[in-house]
């Protein structure tokens, strides 16, 4: 997609002489806008007053940011910082913070991913990782596919001996509706290669729930 295809929204704070600027597509922000203009009509909202009136707009926009991983490439990401280092231990990145929309309600679920991989031969820039859950965090998705896209998504780029992945999440389809059981959390796992034995699948969980000094 093209930058002319693009318009800008500048938000209005200046933090420290850094203005946040937004990208979108006008055409997809125009035929969204007219669905939620018409959403806000079919429950019983006058979409016309004050209060509404650049709504759809807000929310057209906050969906498309929301939902921005269908256009990335994850794979892309890891090959962009992959490099061959002799290195066999394991590689843990946790803490990762997940926010991603449930595509049944389409509600918000939130919370930490870990992340775990050992080498075989290639290595990759750290700050990877959390980009790859994102890529997939940021589309429509349920917990569990979720965990396995980012499982996939290494083994199949980096070829390491072994993936572990494991979700926490608040979902707020549980929380705010159905249910309203507000305390709550998922856990998801996915592991291959090494991962699977109960040894190297042990040591990952003793390291992502122990904190440093």
């Amino acid at each position: 997609m093209s930058d002319s295809q693009f318009s800008q929204d500048t938000d209005d704070d200046d933090f420290g002489g850094y203005i946040k600027i937004d990208r979108y597509n006008q055409e997809r922000i125009d035929s969204l806008k007219g669905n939620y203009h018409n959403v806000l009509k079919q429950i019983g909202e006058d979409a016309e007053r004050e209060g509404l009136l650049k709504t759809p707009e807000r929310v057209a926009k906050a969906m498309l940011y929301l939902t921005h991983g269908y256009e990335l490439n994850a794979e892309e990401i890891l090959n962009s910082a992959k490099f061959k280092e002799d290195y066999s231990q394991m590689v843990v990145v946790k803490d990762i913070e997940v926010y991603s929309m449930c595509e049944h309600h389409m509600l918000p679920f939130f919370g930490k991913a870990h992340v775990a991989y050992i080498p075989n031969g290639h290595v990759v820039g750290l700050s990877k990782i959390p980009r790859v859950v994102d890529v997939f965090a940021r589309r429509l998705q349920v917990q569990e596919r979720l965990t396995n896209e980012i499982r996939d998504c290494i083994q199949q780029t980096l070829n390491p001996i072994g993936v572990g992945v494991v979700i926490e999440c608040r979902h707020l389809c549980m929380s705010m509706r159905g249910v309203q059981k507000q305390n709550s959390v998922t856990t998801t796992s996915a592991f291959t290669g090494e991962f699977l034995k109960e040894k190297t699948r042990t040591e990952f969980l003793n390291l992502i729930s122990s904190k440093l000094s």
